[in-house]
Order: C-alpha cells, then structure tokens, then sequence
C-alpha cells in the first residue's frame, strides 16, 4: 500500500517537516554527487553501526562526528532514492498534522527522540552487528505511531495493490497503520533481511505512541 494523501486539515504550517524533508533531499543529492566509491565512505562515516556504540569505538573509516552523534547523522542519510523516496512520502503525509498538534519546537525534539530511540531498539537486538544503519524511517515510525493515537479515524487515500490489481481506496488511519506495524513485527521474525531495521520501525513506532503522551498539549479543565 502507498499513501497518497489524508483528509486532516492542518492548521499551521509545517516548518519543521518541510525542513526535514528539505535537508534529508539535499545530503542525498549530496551523497550520489560524490560517486559510488566516495558515496559508500559517506555512508559509513555517518551511519549508526551497532558494533561501534555498544563497543564505544570508532572503527574505519573514521565517523564524521563523535560515535554517539550518528544516531543523529544517521537519519538524514539514506541508501537510495527508493530509500528515501518513500520516507519522505510517509513524512510529508503524517508529519504535518502531529507536528500542527504537538507545536514546532516539540515535534523536533519527538522526531530526534523518535529516531535515537529507535535506532536503540536495532541496536539492543543486533549489538555486534558491522553493518551502517542509515534512514529516517525509525524516527518516521514514531510519527506513525503518534498519528495512529491522535487520528485513528483519518481517512488515508491509498494505492493498494491486490495481486495484479491495483486500486485507489480511502482506508481508516487506524487500519493502514495498524496494518503496517503488523507487517514490522511479522517482517521483524526473518531479522534484518534486506537490510531494513525492522526492530527499529517497532522501536520507532511505539516511541510515538509514548510521545503522544509526554508531549500532547492538556485540554484545561472547565470550572
């Protein structure tokens, strides 16, 4: 399934996820600028690399930043344009609203937090893994996970694709989420196959759910 658009209107502008999606576009123009030899050292000197943290070492290449800072670095890098492509579509689709809902500097603070968290959660299961964890997509999935608390009745225009059918449908928020955490925690069973951080999308995704509840604005009481 892949989202087209939701039926919530937001009522500020999304500053903070056109910038993101604004800075994740141009270090990928970056990135294939430098060809594939001077690409893959780029990958690798900002990537999270699980055996690095867990081991507090910074093997070689040498990482751009302290090795503790790639959890950041690492979201704003992706392997391709598939990679980022469709990370970017999911952002532009679900950001808006969570961050017209939780504020602009809050939304920051959650997606970073998000994305740390659920590089963690990779980490925590392949802690001796070598190989370069790069995407947004851990942080995106605590954005997921906000949105399915905070519009679970969001009508999503979706392509659907059954077979060698392929359709245009209005699903439930909560049913299209729903079922792309399910696919995480089916997919999570074969490991790290493809190289996608299924833990991290878990991790990720229920991070935001927990965010929901840090960061949401309280509605005050009528006396």
């Amino acid at each position: 399934m892949i989202p087209i658009k939701d039926d919530i209107p937001s009522s500020t502008f999304p500053y903070v996820t056109i910038s993101i999606i604004i800075i994740n576009l141009l270090v990928f123009i970056y990135q294939i600028s430098l060809g594939l030899s001077g690409e893959e050292q780029f990958i690798f000197r900002t990537a999270a690399i699980p055996y690095e943290i867990t081991r507090h070492v910074d093997t070689v290449p040498p990482s751009l930043v302290p090795v503790p800072f790639t959890l950041i670095t690492a979201m704003f890098v992706h392997g391709g344009l598939l990679h980022v492509g469709g990370n970017m579509l999911f952002l532009w689709i679900f950001g808006d609203n969570v961050e017209d809902t939780f504020g602009h500097l809050k939304f920051l603070v959650f997606y970073i937090a998000s994305g740390i968290i659920a590089s963690l959660a990779h980490i925590a299961m392949e802690p001796a893994s070598t190989v370069p964890m790069v995407g947004a997509s851990g942080a995106i999935a605590g954005v997921l996970g906000a949105y399915f608390i905070l519009f679970p009745r969001a009508q999503v225009k979706t392509i659907v694709f059954l077979l060698f059918f392929v359709t245009v449908a209005r699903i439930p928020a909560v049913i299209f989420l729903g079922f792309w955490f399910l696919m995480q925690l089916l997919s999570s069973g074969y490991g790290p196959a493809g190289g996608i951080a299924w833990y991290a999308h878990i991790g990720g995704f229920l991070a935001g759910i927990a965010g929901v509840f840090l960061l949401r604005p309280r509605r005050r009481r009528r006396v």
